[in-house]
């Protein structure tokens, strides 16, 4: 991975020059992130192209998060005119090569970052955060149909196809719009680090926010339950879902759980459209590896009574060998 044109320069401005770049992953977006090294002193450059990613949003959440006593990344430097900021490197113990290398972990490590999301819970969202509510789901969930059935070969853009798929969708994302928090809408465990030597909710380093909407509680839940990059065992996700419910003094248990139902089919629908699109439209087909894994979620979501109307809708139009099998 090449770094681009202006990065030496941006090093150099700020005291960086002799630095030692190393590439480390990406993610969905067209940002990209590289490990800058010199003289023992460590940090992390996101290079985020203007013209196509505005990290303004990033800036604006981690002050939020450091704020609130959150371990957010601290900026060194930046130029947003050219899509630069350096910031703290938090280390190299993400979560899920931790959890992968180290399975005995997983149930503490899930339950720091379930304590963590009931803390973050409890703080009302910035009021400059824009609703992550029905409208703005309903639209995630076209990418299904835009993306998804076209690579199958369901041919679903007809205004019949698309009036059933609104109305299948549009009671059942109502019960989503009640009490919004602030959502990172990321928060899974390639998204967390672990640092052991900071106490309390500190001890998990938050990445990739600058997506944070004003959302129902139980999303970022499904993001952390639901990974579509590893599998979290159904026993597991249940024991968590109920420590959440304790500790985050839910009132009723039962329609929290079919909120989180409603929201895991949200996300894992607009995931199957997403990770098509990555393939077809930017050429990125890695993606397409984890389709098998996220189907599975999405199953266990659509089981859920709440999701009835969907559940036809998927049952009517969207047959079974164009579902998980269809990408094994």
């Amino acid at each position: 991975m090449r770094v681009r044109d202006g990065t030496q320069d941006f090093l150099s401005r700020h005291g960086w020059g002799a630095a030692k770049v190393e590439p480390l992953a990406g993610d969905a977006s067209f940002r990209r992130y590289f490990r800058v090294e010199d003289r023992g002193r460590r940090a992390v450059l996101m290079d985020a192209p203007p013209e196509h990613e505005d990290s303004r949003p990033f800036l604006h959440v981690a002050d939020v998060l450091l704020g609130a006593g959150f371990s957010a990344p601290r900026l060194i430097a930046g130029d947003l005119n050219l899509g630069f900021l350096l910031i703290e490197d938090f280390g190299d113990r993400l979560m899920g090569p931790v959890l992968a290398s180290e399975p005995a972990l997983e149930e503490a490590v899930y339950g720091q970052a379930v304590d963590l999301l009931v803390e973050l819970n409890r703080m009302p969202p910035p009021l400059e955060l824009k609703p992550y509510a029905r409208a703005e789901l309903a639209r995630e969930v076209l990418l299904f149909v835009q993306w998804y059935a076209r690579a199958t070969g369901l041919d679903l853009d007809a205004d019949s196809y698309l009036a059933a798929w609104d109305a299948a969708w549009g009671d059942v994302l109502a019960e989503t719009d009640s009490g919004p928090v602030l959502t990172l809408r990321d928060y899974h465990a390639e998204n967390l680090i672990l640092l052991p030597d900071r106490p309390g909710v500190q001890a998990l380093g938050l990445l990739d926010f600058q997506d944070a909407l004003a959302g129902h509680r139980a999303y970022d839940l499904v993001s952390l339950l639901q990974d579509a990059r590893r599998d979290v065992p159904p026993r597991l996700e249940r024991a968590m879902i109920q420590r959440f419910i304790d500790h985050a003094d839910v009132e009723d248990g039962q329609r929290f759980r079919a909120s989180y139902d409603v929201l895991g089919a949200q996300r894992n629908t607009k995931i199957l459209g997403i990770f098509v699109r990555l393939r077809d439209r930017d050429g990125r087909s890695g993606y397409v590896e984890r389709l098998p894994r996220v189907w599975g979620y999405l199953e266990r979501n659509l089981a859920h009574p709440a999701l009835a109307p969907v559940k036809a809708w998927f049952d009517a139009n969207v047959p079974h060998d164009r579902r998980e099998d269809f990408w094994r």
